[in-house]
């Protein structure tokens, strides 16, 4: 960790000490034309680094610019990619659907109350405006997520730093920031249905939360909902929960095949500025319940690589070497931009948390950076999270920090993205 005792001071400072809303637009990235977001779901680094299942990954690690000491913020995944995304928790500490455009709720920021898993809490009304998210301790001893309360509790971050809760932040995303800049923007979503993104929690493609299964005529057995494999899931689409996003109707998101689709974006060269890709929930190694061997949960979550399911390994590796290899292979990654210079474009690999590891197991990820220019094969040992990955995509585009990310000792991850 570089300079762990100033960080750490500076993370633990009182809220009044800490930047919210939106700050100065930060310098350290040379201007991006693309930028392709991969997430992935529930291992810490050292579950992925060196594992035989993962060669793919493995190898991009190597190749590509590496991350060593790169920190989730906190759990369970809505929160981390909220955090990825807005900078800010923005008082969501639990995986519940959205409320759908519910005019009449308040926003966690207004009501300064968190919602959480345990005790349970109503679906997350659209956030908006201006108000308090919820404070990060460095070890969550609430329950909220898994485990009773008391130790060795749930780790945040490293276990050590904390981020206080902040009193102005602004509800909103990068997604926002763009389209207030002129700058495109998409989600895809590997499963979403054909009928889109609108009230939509979970789809296997076809069914999804919505479908009334009592109008199928079939033999039986019958059919029901909890037949459905949560292959998408909203959870890990965080722009779905934004009022701002959910009055647009949701357009900015697609699955990954079909015409307007990831995979024939790519192919035809009409990718936006920025895409957030999350594969399905048995490729981007979290697994389901009810979907068979090869998608089934790891049988441990410790932080090591005993009781890891080698399956999720393997078809993770196979869904980002297919990603990498469509982004690689199409005219965005080639082409030069309209000024006649060679384009910038950056694809980011990383992970949203650890998994609920226990103390002392660090919510350390792992995070990959491959560009188009400038510097490869770099290992970066200083100490990042999931705000200095938001705060690099905000230099990189020339758009102010926002929340959290303007936060002082949130570094740029100037090294991952050098020209030279």
């Amino acid at each position: 960790m570089k300079f762990p005792t100033f960080i750490g001071l500076l993370f633990l400072a009182p809220p009044s000490l800490c930047c919210a809303a939106e700050g100065s637009v930060p310098t350290g990235v040379p201007p991006l034309d693309h930028v392709f977001v991969i997430m992935m779901e529930n291992h810490n680094i050292d579950q992925i680094l060196g594992n035989a299942n993962a060669p793919f990954i493995n190898g991009l690690a190597r190749s590509a610019n590496l991350a060593s000491n790169y920190y989730a913020i906190a759990h369970p995944s809505l929160t981390n990619y909220l955090e990825t995304v807005g900078g800010s928790n923005f008082g969501v500490l639990s995986d519940n659907p959205p409320d759908w455009h519910n005019a009449t709720c308040l926003p966690n920021l207004a009501t300064k109350l968190s919602a959480t898993t345990n005790p349970a809490s109503p679906p997350i009304c659209p956030i908006s405006g201006v108000g308090s998210d919820a404070a990060t301790p460095a070890i969550d001893f609430s329950g909220n997520v898994t485990r009773a309360p008391g130790p060795p509790g749930e780790i945040n971050i490293d276990g050590i730093l904390s981020v206080p809760a902040a009193s102005d932040i602004l509800g909103i995303t990068i997604a926002d920031q763009l389209e207030k800049h002129g700058r495109s923007w998409k989600s895809y979503e590997e499963d979403l249905p054909q009928s889109g993104a609108d009230f939509v929690s979970y789809s296997d493609g076809v069914f999804t939360n919505k479908t009334d299964f009592s109008h199928i005529a079939a033999p039986s057995p019958a059919l029901s909902q909890s037949d459905v494999v949560q292959l998408y899931a909203v959870k890990h689409n965080p722009f779905a929960y934004f009022k701002s996003t959910q009055e647009a109707g949701l357009e900015n998101m697609a699955g990954f095949d079909g015409q307007k689709g990831l995979f024939a974006d790519l192919a035809g060269g009409t990718v936006p500025a920025f895409s957030f890709i999350a594969p399905n929930q048995c490729n981007d190694q979290h697994g389901r319940g009810n979907a068979g061997a090869v998608c089934k949960y790891d049988s441990a979550s410790d932080g090591t690589p005993e009781g890891l399911n080698p399956a999720l390994l393997i078809r993770a590796d196979e869904a980002v070497s297919r990603l990498v290899s469509a982004i690689h292979s199409s005219p965005i990654w080639k082409t030069a931009s309209a000024g006649g210079t060679p384009s910038r474009s950056a694809i980011i690999l990383l992970w949203d948390e650890n998994d609920y590891g226990a103390a002392p197991e660090k919510n350390r990820v792992l995070l990959i950076v491959d560009t188009n220019y400038g510097v490869h094969s770099l290992q970066s040992s200083v100490f990042y999270t999931h705000f200095s990955f938001l705060k690099s995509l905000e230099a990189g585009f020339g758009l102010p920090c926002l929340n959290h990310a303007c936060d002082s000792g949130v570094e740029v991850m100037s090294d991952l993205f050098a020209e030279k």
